[in-house]
């Protein structure tokens, strides 16, 4: 949000046709209509529609700091802001029946306000807008107001209109200031000139994070991939590089999609996307409209993007738990993990937890690989094996001693959670290409050394007992 709009001074005659009940257009006086609602005809309506108000992220908006009594601060307002802020105050602040929504539609146009003692902040937008994110800007500027002046008062307004004005513009993140600059100026602010070095190299991680709820029985509950494209560019000059994946809608364009046939594999041909959110470098442009990740990218270590999907996940480990109760002092719990991906491939740093009772007074523990060991602080027996290879299975088998109780509630069986590291991305993506441009300098694509790493690790991986 860029700016703010207070506002102006009513003539006595407008302030009586509202006392009166009656609102009439701001555009032309003597159009009289019925309190709560603008007609079709109405020329304030055809002003409103046509308004263009400053665009800030994703909604279009200003903030209205509007007063009972209202306030007479002298503002040259253009005339589609002026009328915007007559129409909050006819159909909201006036209004025949108090306005419980803390949003109002008008002409098409959406209000959304808070009000503080006798302050109301508005802000107004004509698109389809998180309403959650609006609201979050309404109370948070509030509270700034209120860290730097004290209580939001007409008095302290006044005193402080220009520190509001700074501070609306401070809301703007240094990233998207220069993003505004770059699209003005056509500076790259992420990237200096001059840069050199003896040898050209790229660096780029898939880094995934795989989050599982899976039920006793082996039916997904749910299941998402939260990943992250990580560079480290070591390049020469102001080079153009081009980033292709294996996204569903390019391949089936190209006429290439489906999976692989071979379920030992763990990659697949395309994937979708579920979202995505760039680095500032990206142009945006064309990934709208080529599917094509094109950057200046900066020197060092960034996050070009990250995404999630939700489809087709390749699981790397099935946890297969099954709980016994012997009496009422005496639980058998066995628990049998399988790798899911090529022979080839090696997990790391596979740690399996595995719950326990309040109660419980001993564990002896069998485990065939790796080391396991009861932690009574963390109610949990916790296995650990450093390597597992891919189609390998493992178990470990518990008795777990209970003290007797009076309490006749069940133990509520918390899941089995699981961590690992995997080298491959659970959500199937695959770099296609990795393409280097540099008109000005004696180098070419083939001349850059490139490295191309995928890590998977487990996010919250849990299973049902």
């Amino acid at each position: 949000l860029n700016h703010a709009c207070a506002l102006p001074a009513l003539s006595a005659d407008f302030l009586a046709r509202v006392e009166g009940r009656t609102a009439c257009c701001p555009a032309n006086p003597s159009h009289p209509e019925k309190y709560g609602g603008f007609e079709e005809n109405c020329p304030f309506n055809e002003v409103l529609q046509s308004s263009s108000i400053t665009q800030c992220s994703s909604f279009s908006s200003s903030l209205c700091l509007i007063e009972e009594p209202i306030m007479e601060l002298q503002l040259h307002l253009l005339l589609n802001r002026r009328n915007a802020v007559d129409a909050f105050r006819v159909n909201v602040i006036h209004a025949r029946q108090q306005v419980r929504s803390p949003v109002t539609n008008i002409a098409r146009t959406s209000f959304f306000h808070v009000k503080r003692s006798n302050i109301w902040l508005a802000a107004v937008t004509k698109q389809n807008v998180n309403a959650a994110m609006v609201f979050e800007f309404l109370y948070k500027m509030c509270d700034v107001m209120s860290a730097y002046f004290g209580k939001i008062s007409e008095e302290n307004i006044k005193n402080n209109f220009v520190l509001i004005y700074e501070l609306l513009d401070d809301f703007n993140t240094k990233e998207e200031q220069s993003q505004i600059t770059s699209q003005v100026t056509g500076q790259i602010g992420w990237r200096r000139e001059g840069i050199k070095y003896r040898r050209n190299e790229l660096f780029l991680d898939v880094l995934e994070s795989v989050n599982l709820l899976m039920s006793p029985q082996g039916q997904v509950l749910s299941a998402h991939v939260s990943g992250r494209v990580v560079m480290k560019s070591y390049l020469s000059g102001m080079p153009e590089c081009k980033f292709g994946m294996n996204d569903k809608i390019v391949i089936d364009k190209q006429g290439k999609g489906g999976t692989t046939d071979d379920p030992g594999k763990s990659g697949k041909q395309s994937i979708a996307i579920d979202d995505c959110t760039f680095h500032q470098c990206v142009r945006l442009s064309k990934f709208d409209s080529e599917r094509s990740i094109s950057f200046i990218p900066p020197d060092g270590e960034y996050e070009l993007m990250r995404y999630r999907t939700t489809k087709d996940i390749i699981l790397p480990f099935r946890v297969i738990p099954l709980v016994r109760e012997v009496g009422r002092t005496k639980l058998e719990v066995k628990v049998v993990i399988k790798s899911n991906f090529k022979p080839s491939l090696l997990a790391q740093k596979i740690e399996v937890r595995i719950p326990t009772p309040l109660n419980t007074s001993g564990v002896q523990v069998i485990c065939m690989k790796g080391k396991a060991k009861y932690k009574a602080s963390e109610n949990a027996i916790v296995w650990k094996i450093k390597r597992m290879a891919g189609m390998k299975e493992s178990q470990i088998s518990a008795e777990i001693e209970l003290l007797p109780t009076n309490d006749k509630k069940k133990w509520a069986r918390p899941p089995i959670s699981m961590n690992f590291e995997v080298p491959f991305a659970p959500s199937g993506l695959k770099v296609r290409y990795l393409k280097v441009f540099e008109s000005k300098l004696n180098y070419s694509d083939h001349d850059v050394i490139k490295w191309v790493r995928y890590i998977g690790r487990s996010g919250i991986y849990e299973t049902r007992c």
